[in-house]
């Protein structure tokens, strides 16, 4: 089924981004998506971390209230900055996610929203993973640190965050260099 998924979506996306359709042309993009697709194959790239299907139900949902979270975030950051009332900081967050197309995923999530960078995964064996967090204000800080991103990273993934490693404000602070 992941073969198929893969197929499908590079040859999409290739008849989109070539905007010819003629049988020569056509042919030799089902030809080279093919080729991608055994190539993937053969190096284990098709497998439930290479291709997370299981995430594709929610992630329609997730991307809405991200980029919820990117547009108030943008106007947050614009408002500090012309304001020039940043406070930068450095903060440890626990990270809740099992597979690493989570913790990717929660990283990504967290660097995309304006404010705040993922500097650092400290990837745990056991228990949760912590990543390493600059934020330019405070504020932002306090929105990662309250967990609603890591919980939601977890429901995306299919999994629940336990509550115990969030309560609010809690996460060590570190002043920013």
């Amino acid at each position: 089924m992941r073969f198929l998924i893969l197929f499908t979506t590079l040859l999409v996306g290739w008849l989109l981004m070539s905007g010819y359709y003629n049988g020569l042309l056509i042919g030799l993009g089902i030809s080279s998506c093919l080729l991608c697709v055994w190539l993937s194959h053969r190096i284990g790239a098709i497998d439930r971390e290479g291709l997370p299907t299981h995430l594709f139900s929610g992630l329609p949902a997730y991307l809405v209230w991200l980029i919820g979270e990117i547009v108030s975030s943008n106007i947050a950051t614009a408002k500090i900055i012309l304001r020039g009332t940043s406070d930068p900081e450095l903060f440890e967050v626990p990270a809740n996610q099992k597979t690493a197309a989570g913790l990717a995923n929660y990283a990504n999530s967290i660097t995309l929203t304006p404010g705040t960078v993922t500097v650092d995964i400290d990837e745990a064996k056991t228990g949760p993973s912590r990543f390493l967090v600059h934020a330019l204000h405070p504020q932002f800080g306090d929105d990662v640190r309250s967990g609603d991103m890591d919980q939601r990273n977890c429901a995306l993934e299919g999994k629940t965050a336990n509550s115990e490693l969030h309560p609010s404000g809690n996460a060590a602070r570190k002043p920013a260099k």
